[in-house]
């Protein structure tokens, strides 16, 4: 079976380096707190041995979580073209309430509505990848349909 890569942005990447270099500078706390706790005595009470252990269980599962997510990334670039792809910046106007939205087209792992990244395999991101500023989509969300226009394509944020 051929490996199955998840594209993501070159930001989005090192963002993900950035919190497993982060994660690998804790480790030695965290491992230097669970021995402390272990010193305690008897290990069935000692609560603060048990939260040790398990803050450093989940330490170490992010990382493991991390790590694979890099391992089957593949980072893309977009091109200098007015299609929505993977990195873009589209500015949408929502035909139903004619409201004006503004994201990002990044990979499932960069997800961040709050920060107006949206993922690729997101129904608004599905029905607007690969299509040109002007032309208008059908959104099927799980809830209803609407239709967006696409008003730009940039490569980086618009101004505010």
């Amino acid at each position: 079976m051929p490996n199955q890569f998840n594209p993501i942005t070159a930001a989005g990447y090192h963002q993900i380096q950035a919190e497993i270099h982060a994660l690998e500078v804790d480790r030695p706390k965290k491992i230097a707190s669970l021995a402390e706790a272990r010193a305690h005595g008897d290990l069935s009470e000692n609560a603060e041995y048990s939260a040790a252990k398990r803050d450093l269980r989940h330490l170490e599962s992010r990382l493991r979580f991390l790590n694979k997510q890099l391992q089957y990334a593949k980072v893309v670039t977009p091109q200098a073209n007015d299609t929505v792809e993977l990195g873009k910046w589209v500015t949408l106007d929502f035909l139903d309430d004619h409201e004006t939205a503004t994201y990002q087209l990044v990979g499932a792992a960069e997800a961040d509505l709050d920060a107006g990244k949206t993922t690729r395999v997101s129904p608004l991101g599905k029905a607007i990848f690969g299509h040109h500023p002007g032309e208008t989509v059908t959104v099927q969300a799980p809830a209803a349909r609407y239709a967006v226009k696409i008003t730009a394509v940039s490569l980086t944020p618009p101004q505010k």
